[in-house]
């Protein structure tokens, strides 16, 4: 058995930030686990910026970006969350920057920012096109000067509590095999988001699979907001992969076939500059009008050509790069080709203002976390900062909890269950294929449960979805090694999307009316009478899940018609 007093799972934005500042503010045992190498993150591959309200943000300021926040969120937020996350932006800016991220500067030296969809003043601070990267990188290295200890490539398998308050965690230990039991204090779950469920077109790592939220589902805890899922507007149209927000925020344009600008049409304000959720409908009703560009008409195009090959050089490297890697054309000549890509998760695990959930000494922090400073839709430039915000609230909660907590007692129950449960993978009939049975979920979740949604069809869906979970009972694992198991993993991973998504279904369908990234056909406006509440599902005992509802926190910003 391993015995630390804060256990950190996940070694992205969020679980290093924690880590760091509980082990500069704490004596106890810190580690943090994860399963991939913590530099092969999922935060590196966020590009635009980090948003935030410096000191020269001239006219901008904390309650402004509140607000920009809310508005976006389609009033789903809750606003006393909003409010901390906003204020903080700035500490954490700077404290990022004297720590050693490189950010890009103006002549003058300060923090550059630039323009990014639904906020009313240029606040997101970036680093060229690889921002997160930058802060990934950063942050491990100071991880490494503060002599936190790192559990890499171990994979979560069970969060343990007794009902009141954690008491540990199973995990399997991908180098040397075996599953082990982690006796702990206190768990910050910072795992990252689960649209990787939308197998087939996503923006998301292979390995965004929703692991921590899916143990918590296990656990019995619940999960809020799960129907809410961000397709960003600019995915590479042949493999989804990332354009950043920054391409239109440094001026770039969107172009249908007849090569219109026709934002105009959806958001005659802020034109490329409207929230994701907008200008990912836009772009989807283009398509399904027969505006798209191509043979087939299945894209549409971002037009960059007239900002110049250096300026997109300078803040645009790496979406140069990708496009002529992935779909072989120069930017800098012709436009790219893009259409909607499943990429962030505004649902997850259920945590107030703190990131504290209903178990003591267990918290959640970044996109696996729903605080909930998203809502309904995300900000673009927003997701760095409440990975930053809520992994250092949550690392000096953890702290207080654990300087005062007894110790635990965990039950080897839990080991000998999962131990059993690989096993029992190892020796299955294995009459499914994994990897079509992935592809079958990633096709049912974007056809029945992606941009735009009605009830008959995600009806439907979700039948399809509980034939393809009776159907992974018969998934096996073949190789029966321990070593660097990476069959045992994929499967393990495919798994927890497999019971994450009907708990994306169940209140997709049970939430009549449109609200931020959630579009119904049938039911096309927003309904504050019925529906201004957070979903919460759980997993009963019989395995079914149980949907209820909790009121949303408003405090400044009450609902108003969302126009941009």
């Amino acid at each position: 058995m391993l015995e630390y007093d804060i256990v950190i799972v996940g070694g992205g934005g969020a679980g290093l930030y924690a880590a760091l500042w509980a082990a500069e503010n704490t004596i106890l045992k810190v580690a943090v686990m994860t399963k991939v190498y913590p530099t092969r993150s999922h935060t590196g591959a966020a590009e635009g910026g980090i948003n935030a309200v410096l000191t020269h943000s001239v006219g901008d300021s904390p309650e402004a970006h509140a607000y920009d926040t809310v508005k976006g969120s389609d009033f789903l937020a809750d606003q006393d969350a909003v409010d901390i996350m906003c204020k903080m932006g700035a500490a954490v800016i700077y404290d990022i920057a004297h720590r050693g991220v490189p950010f890009s500067r103006r002549p003058d030296g300060r923090i550059a920012q630039r323009p990014f969809g639904g906020a009313s003043f240029p606040r997101t601070c970036y680093a060229a096109d690889k921002t997160g990267f930058y802060i990934l990188q950063t942050l491990y290295e100071q991880c490494l000067k503060n002599n936190v200890t790192f559990l890499n490539e171990w994979f979560l398998l069970s969060i343990i509590h007794n009902g009141e308050k954690v008491e540990g965690l199973t995990a399997w230990d991908i180098r040397n095999g075996g599953v082990h039991l982690i006796k702990t204090k206190a768990v910050i779950l910072a795992t990252g988001g689960h649209a990787r469920v939308y197998w087939n077109r996503t923006s998301n790592a292979l390995g965004n699979t929703g692991d921590g939220t899916a143990a918590v589902l296990r656990a019995g805890l619940p999960l809020k907001d799960m129907e809410f899922i961000q397709f960003h507007p600019t995915g590479l149209a042949k493999t989804g992969i990332l354009v950043t927000e920054g391409a239109r925020g440094e001026g770039g344009y969107l172009r249908n076939r007849d090569g219109e600008r026709f934002m105009k049409r959806y958001a005659p304000e802020k034109m490329e500059l409207a929230p994701r959720d907008i200008v990912a409908r836009a772009i989807q009703t283009e398509i399904d009008e027969g505006r798209g560009c191509g043979p087939n008409g299945d894209y549409i195009c971002l037009d960059l050509t007239h900002l110049g090959e250096e300026k997109i050089n300078e803040r645009l490297p790496q979406t140069r790069e990708h496009a002529i890697l992935y779909e072989g054309v120069d930017p800098v000549k012709e436009p790219i080709p893009i259409a909607p890509t499943a990429h962030y998760s505004m649902g997850g695990i259920d945590t107030d203002k703190l990131g504290r959930t209903p178990i003591k000494g267990l918290f959640a922090a970044g996109e696996c976390a729903c605080v909930s400073v998203h809502g309904a839709n995300r900000l673009g430039g927003n997701s760095l900062l409440d990975v930053l915000v809520y992994g250092r609230l949550t690392a000096l909660e953890a702290v207080k909890y654990a300087d005062e907590a007894p110790e635990t007692n965990p039950s080897m129950a839990k080991q000998k269950d999962d131990e059993r449960r690989i096993l029992e993978l190892m020796e299955a009939d294995g009459k499914e294929s994994m990897p079509q049975l992935r592809r079958e979920l990633g096709n049912v979740m974007m056809r029945h449960f992606g941009v735009f949604r009605e009830e008959a069809s995600m009806k439907e869906g979700l039948e399809k979805l509980r034939e393809i979970k009776e159907r992974a009972k018969h998934v096996k694992v073949y190789d029966t090694g321990k070593r660097f198991n990476t069959d045992l993993v994929s499967v393990l991973e495919f798994l927890n999307l497999v019971e994450l998504a009907p708990t994306i279904a169940v209140p997709a369908i049970e939430r009549r009316e449109s609200r931020g990234s959630h579009a119904r056909k049938d039911y096309p406006k927003r309904d504050d009478k019925n529906f201004l509440k957070h979903s919460v599902v759980r997993l009963k005992d019989d395995g079914e899940l149980e949907l209820s509802w909790k009121p949303v926190v408003i405090t400044k910003f009450p609902p108003e018609e969302r126009k941009y």
